[in-house]
């Protein structure tokens, strides 16, 4: 099985030793991917963007291509002349609604000529759509606020993360400028395996995992091939002793390609829209020319990265990375 050019458009590496430790286990499989700027300090200048691109391609080299996120912020025209031949896309996080967002924006209406000044540039908004209400509801209580953007500002172009419930993934096809990532972990994991039985930590994230329903229905919305859906896997690594106190996130990037492989076996184009055509199509992205091979060969996934957990520890399946 061959994948061109396959792209994670939603995608956590960290800092430091931490970076070090779990980048390669995109770069070993990506051609590129979209990086998240929820870091320590967020990445908010083009200063900040310049020094973190550096810090990753020293790790992965020049077979790998990173497209950056600036954490979005009030700004001027200026600053966005500035940023965007540097960027792809501008990220809003609801403040303090998931890891490092605690200086995330308070009330979207007050940023609409930022937003603005976003669509005159064609610069992508890329959305953590999430209320702070119930968190099973959370994500569906968003669902008027990402109708609404779609609406007033339909020469933006909007980027719901990570959807995880059936409400979104019906509202993935009723705009052309409304696109959706989906990840691994929300396309096969459901409530049940987070705490149907004993609690496992490591299958903690935000938004959290949902029920069978809303898995099913991001299935069949992922198997349709739609355009406007795309693969990110919101991989986010946290040290053991984190998720034993109860960070958000799972680091599912070692065992992205053979689980996709066993999902969309005997479907091979499918995959390869879901994982690079569509977003290459809507964004237009540039990414290192880049082939992947997967053969049909038992692998195990490794039990610890460094001093992290992935997801599908120890499964065996059916294809590996070449």
């Amino acid at each position: 099985m061959i994948i061109n050019k396959p792209i994670d458009m939603h995608l956590h590496v960290r800092q430091g030793d931490m970076l070090k430790k779990v980048l390669p286990e995109t770069t070993s499989q990506f051609a590129g991917a979209v990086i998240m700027p929820n870091t320590i300090p967020p990445i908010t200048t083009l200063e900040g963007v310049l020094k973190y691109k550096e810090e990753i391609q020293k790790v992965s080299g020049e077979n790998f291509t990173p497209l950056m996120d600036v954490f979005l912020q009030d700004f001027t025209e200026e600053e966005i002349r500035a940023l965007k031949d540097n960027i792809f896309a501008m990220k809003f996080y609801p403040d303090g609604i998931t890891t490092n967002s605690e200086s995330g924006i308070n009330s979207i209406e007050d940023i609409y000529p930022t937003l603005e000044l976003l669509a005159k540039y064609n610069i992508p908004l890329s959305i953590h759509g999430e209320t702070n209400g119930s968190m099973l509801n959370r994500e569906r209580e968003f669902a008027p606020t990402y109708e609404k953007l779609a609406r007033d500002l339909p020469n933006l172009t909007i980027m719901m993360e990570h959807i995880s419930t059936k409400e979104l993934a019906e509202l993935a096809t009723k705009y052309d400028n409304l696109k959706a990532t989906v990840t691994l972990h929300h396309l096969l994991l459901t409530l049940d395996d987070l705490c149907g039985g004993a609690l496992n930590v490591h299958y903690f994230c935000k938004p959290t995992v949902k029920l069978a329903t809303d898995r099913d229905a991001l299935q069949e919305l992922v198997k349709s091939g739609h355009k406007n859906v795309m693969f990110g896997s919101d991989s986010a690594p946290h040290p053991l002793k984190n998720k034993f106190k109860g960070a958000a996130g799972i680091f599912s990037a070692p065992v992205i390609l053979p689980a996709l492989a066993e999902f969309f076996e005997g479907d091979e184009s499918k995959l390869q829209r879901f994982i690079s055509d569509n977003a290459i199509n809507n964004f237009n992205l540039n990414v290192v020319d880049k082939s992947v091979e997967l053969v049909e060969e038992e692998w195990v996934a490794p039990r610890m990265v460094g001093e992290v957990v992935p997801m599908f520890a120890g499964k065996r399946f059916n294809w590996r990375v070449k």
